[in-house]
């Protein structure tokens, strides 16, 4: 009995060991460039200088994969790589003063962070910075440089700045009006699925500015309800009275057809 009491707990230390070992290789892939990233190894090569691992031992400490989340180590780990010129670490740094993580709230700190990254063409720092001088935070309100940072992002493919262009032309706020722009920075917006410019698209289509089309209006608010805009059901009923039933059955078809083609 003694004696299978002892195989069974060698057994068991054999099943704990090879659980731990398994365990770690999936935590660790002993590389800090390669995910999952490794801690220690991004650790050895941040304090060699190497401004990449600073970045991602920052990413590391901000969102508590693999260490105790701490921003105040993920703040000196960004700025360390930010000094460095690393975009993507000036960005993070831009954000983390423009929510208070790690660092008292400064949003001009934020602002500034932003615009090296932003320099650098990084397109989501486009279009913070571009969100910071339309509203004003940070920096004195300028809706020129807002288009002008706006539309760099939008160029790039950030949907959406492609969204806010559109808005922005539709209503003529900050550039002349032009409706026709409009659709065809909501249409970008769109095919990146935000639900927003899909709504958007069907009111245009249905009110008629730039182009008319129930079919593509009713389209339209039939992808944006998929995706769970709140009001694009209540559009698409509206919007179906003006119509006949084959150009409702055409418009699901359309419907149909995009979804489809966007999964």
């Amino acid at each position: 009995m003694r004696i299978l009491r002892k195989i069974c707990f060698v057994l068991l230390m054999i099943m704990f060991l090879s659980s731990c070992s398994t365990t770690s290789s999936i935590v660790y892939s002993g590389n800090c460039f390669v995910e999952p990233y490794d801690v220690d190894d991004c650790r050895v090569k941040a304090e060699q200088g190497n401004p990449r691992a600073q970045y991602l031992l920052g990413v590391l400490y901000r969102d508590g994969q693999g260490v105790v989340q701490d921003y105040k180590e993920a703040i000196k780990w960004f700025r360390e790589s930010a000094e460095q010129g690393l975009a993507q670490a000036q960005h993070n740094l831009g954000g983390m003063y423009a929510t208070g993580r790690g660092v008292p709230q400064d949003f001009k700190e934020s602002v500034k962070w932003y615009r090296l990254a932003a320099e650098q063409g990084f397109a989501q720092s486009q279009h913070n910075l571009g969100g910071m001088y339309w509203i004003g935070r940070g920096v004195r309100k300028d809706y020129k440089k807002a288009i002008k940072w706006s539309r760099l992002a939008a160029e790039q493919g950030f949907a959406q700045s492609q969204h806010n262009l559109g808005w922005w032309y539709a209503n003529g706020e900050g550039v002349p009006q032009d409706y026709k722009e409009a659709v065809k920075w909501y249409w970008k917006a769109a095919e990146q699925g935000v639900v927003n410019a899909q709504n958007n698209l069907g009111l245009m289509y249905w009110i008629g500015e730039g182009v008319q089309d129930y079919v593509m209006a009713h389209m339209c608010f039939n992808i944006a309800a998929v995706g769970g805009h709140k009001s694009a059901i209540k559009n698409r009923d509206s919007v179906e009275k003006k119509m006949t039933p084959s150009q409702i059955e055409k418009a699901e078809d359309l419907a149909r057809e995009w979804m489809r083609n966007h999964q």
